[in-house]
């Protein structure tokens, strides 16, 4: 759903009155090169949640790659297979009596979804910028980078006597994509900008002075779509034909690019993308690039500086990529700072209220035939997305993530009634933009039910972080009852144990359909609990509340295996070699809160024996996840070492080699997924303060590596945000204010403090 305008004038504006946390300083919170990028992984991203480019800093020629969120192929449709319960009897008896391979055949055939496959996202188009009078032969003093602080994409280089500067950012609160040219001599700007794209059915129009206009259709599909490109100069001459616009002999060129489709909800794509473009490009023509630039500023900082962290030393008078490529060598703990940053900023750019929220690679997207169609992957990538957006103070950012929900919980209704003959709703392993919720894939990937219970978890977050009752009422605790409704009518008894199971289900992608995975337990009882939590807090639905409380009691308990470790199935088959990157079972220890050193300590050891088995290598977004886990079990030497294993460089874009980061710090899985640069910020914030517990826990998982530093502006539950100092490894001074006041736990090592705190009355803690 596209934001109004004023709506986005007005959002930025609240936002700029939110107190800033610390300023910048010595280019700790840049990234940048010594040379234009070569692929698509070297350039920098900027983006307002909707739109999203890739700049690669070119100087005789620049291509700058942009997005559109709704620009994805297929169509309005459900995926559920109708009457695919009348199998689903069948493939459990078969589970039961061992025939796992006829089980998995029934279901590929009779319970799949229809069609098998999801759509994919897709680009929406390149400009093409040509500056004729820059010889790329004769340019100095060449230098590219990205400021987080400002969200804008700097290029300069020298030509002779002449000095360009190029800007790029994605605004929010214009809506627009900016880039802005110019030369410190006057009339030395002469530069031609084409709109381009891989889809082939395409036509161009000058829509008025400066102005020209492309549009189109997505292959395979009913979206149609305009970008608009205004160009305007300072000095010089603009002329326009329908594929190009030239400036000549300017002081400096602005190229302002809107983009819109057909898109208006995954039912209805009515919408009429050149309507939606005039009004875009109506309220910004004629506006100063400085008041785009100023409003621009304004709304991002109101979100990134509410954080800062110092992390210690910074090598900031490397390129990015000799960072990376040095950091397990240099004494270079800055570069962590800056990797948690950028997840920040990624967020922002890739997810604010309106938009879709942040896919498999966020909103940044070169190809129509995208890695995983680059969609939504709810067996762990989506949440990862999301898991930083309260702790690391950006709550509003889950915006679309619980628009997205809302939307599953009404497709899934579809699929909870024909493949299981259940009420509620129920989503699987995958969605897309037309919500599919039905199991995709193939059983060994996709039939799995509890996407949606964990999708639920996010909502019951943004209610233990800010309190909001309304928010628990109206939005979360419908969708949280009839989640839960679900799984009361399809949970089933286990012969051997009498035991509640859920199945057929299967271990994230690890060997096959099964009944009774550990994760799925883990994941139910809290659907549980939070149900009951919240009907409790609403004063509703007393009977579905005991049936709730009976039923958990019931569910297949954690079990402790031969090997010392949590097991992942309801046997005890566990293999001590398999170092899969999934290791769904210790959900309960991360993100889930059931498995703590203090209430759970035999089950605590468990998870960790289970990860020390798995070992530590994986993909990107592996690795981020046992970043996350090992900060659980407080070990921060251990989850540092996850860190620096992600932040190890990686240039090969295809599907070969282990996970780490490309020279633009996005995460390889490989290839490009963004889960791991979000992940890895929500395992710097468990490095640094745990909130799960029922207290706010600082430092629980101090490396050695980060001996002295501080971070401002975290969140915790409860409504708290805190600050935290610390000096040779141990803690120099928090201060911790809450919103509502009211009893707080705090947990300093082995010792645990009791505060009460006023609302808004800031408390100091010293060891």
């Amino acid at each position: 759903m596209l934001v109004p305008t004023v709506t986005r004038l007005l959002f930025a504006t609240l936002l700029a009155a939110v107190p800033l946390a610390a300023q910048p300083a010595d280019g700790r919170l840049s990234l940048w090169a010594a040379e234009p990028a070569s692929e698509w992984v070297e350039a920098y991203p900027v983006g307002n949640g909707r739109l999203g480019a890739m700049t690669f800093g070119g100087t005789a020629e620049e291509r700058v790659q942009f997005n559109e969120d709704t620009v994805w192929n297929g169509f309005p449709h459900g995926y559920e297979r109708p009457g695919a319960h009348e199998a689903l009897g069948d493939i459990r008896r078969l589970l039961f009596e061992g025939k796992k391979q006829e089980a998995s055949d029934l279901a590929a055939v009779r319970f799949m979804s229809a069609p098998l496959r999801q759509r994919s996202y897709q680009s929406f188009g390149d400009l093409q910028i040509a500056m004729p009078g820059v010889d790329a032969e004769a340019v100095t003093d060449y230098h590219r980078e990205l400021d987080l602080d400002e969200a804008i994409v700097r290029t300069t280089f020298r030509v002779g006597d002449v000095t360009y500067t190029r800007e790029v950012f994605a605004s929010f609160p214009d809506d627009v994509l900016v880039i802005r040219t110019e030369a410190d001599r006057p009339g030395h700007v002469s530069l031609s900008v084409a709109p381009t794209s891989l889809h082939g059915t395409r036509s161009y129009r000058v829509v008025g002075p400066g102005e020209i206009a492309m549009e189109g259709i997505v292959e395979d599909g009913v979206i149609r779509f305009e970008a608009r490109l205004l160009v305007t100069a300072e000095g010089g001459e603009v002329a326009v034909s329908d594929t190009v616009a030239t400036v000549t002999g300017a002081d400096a060129a602005t190229i302002v690019l809107a983009g819109a489709t057909t898109f208006v909800r995954y039912d209805d794509v009515t919408g009429d993308p050149i309507a939606r473009n005039d009004t875009t490009v109506a309220a910004v023509r004629g506006t100063p690039y400085d008041a785009l630039r100023q409003r621009h500023l304004a709304d991002h900082r109101s979100l990134f500086r509410r954080v800062s962290l110092d992390l210690g030393p910074a090598r900031t008078d490397l390129p990015t990529v000799d960072r990376i490529a040095q950091y397990r060598e240099n004494d270079d703990p800055g570069l962590a700072a800056l990797l948690f940053q950028y997840g920040r900023y990624l967020l922002i750019a890739s997810s604010r209220p309106g938009s879709q929220p942040a896919n498999l690679q966020g909103i940044w997207n070169e190809s129509n035939e995208p890695a995983w169609n680059s969609k939504y992957t709810v067996n762990v990538n989506t949440e990862m997305n999301y898991w930083l957006a309260e702790p690391a103070n950006l709550a509003e950012l889950s915006e679309p993530l619980f628009s997205l929900i809302e939307d599953l919980s009404e497709t899934g209704r579809a699929v909870a009634r024909e493949h299981y003959a259940a009420p509620g709703w129920v989503v699987h392993h995958n969605t897309d933009l037309w919500r599919g919720a039905a199991p995709i894939d193939g059983p060994f990937w996709g039939l799995w039910p509890t996407g949606g219970a964990w999708l639920t978890q996010h909502l019951w977050w943004r209610y233990e972080y800010g309190g909001d009752e309304a928010f628990l009422r109206e939005t979360a605790y419908p969708i949280l009852r009839d989640a839960a409704r679900f799984f009361v009518a399809t949970l089933v008894e286990d012969p051997e144990t009498g035991h509640l199971i859920s199945g057929p289900s299967v271990s994230p992608e690890n060997r096959g359909v099964v009944m009774g995975p550990t994760m799925d337990h883990q994941l139910i009882r809290d659907l549980f609990s939070r149900t009951i939590r919240s009907a409790e807090i609403l004063g509703v639905d007393p009977a579905l509340r005991d049936t709730l409380q009976t039923m958990r009691g019931r569910i297949a308990p954690n079990q402790i295996g031969r090997l010392g470790q949590l097991q992942e199935w309801l046997q005890d088959t566990d293999d001590p070699d398999d170092a899969h990157r999934h290791v769904s079972h210790l959900w309960g220890l991360h993100p889930g809160a059931e498995i703590t050193r203090w209430d759970t300590p035999e089950l605590f050891d468990a998870a960790r024996r289970s990860l020390e088995l798995r070992g530590d290598d994986g993909t990107g977004w592996s690795k981020a996840w046992k970043v996350n886990f090992w900060a659980r079990l407080h070990d921060g030497d251990r989850a540092h070492r996850l860190l620096s294993n992600l932040l190890t460089l990686t240039r090969s874009t295809g599907y070969r080699g282990t996970g780490g980061v490309y020279p633009n710090l996005f995460d390889a899985h490989p290839p490009f997924q963004i889960d791991g640069n979000f992940g890895a910020t929500a395992g710097i914030v468990e490095m640094l303060m745990q909130s799960h517990a029922g207290e706010v826990h600082l430092l629980p998982a101090l490396p050695g590596a980060w001996p002295s530093g501080e971070v401002r502006g975290l969140k915790a539950r409860g409504g708290l945000t805190v600050d935290i100092a610390w000096e040779d490894g141990r803690l120099r001074e928090a201060t911790i204010r809450s919103e509502r006041g009211g009893p707080v736990r705090v947990r300093l090592g082995d010792e645990v403090r009791q505060l009460d705190p006023e609302a808004g009355v800031p408390v100091t803690i010293r060891p």
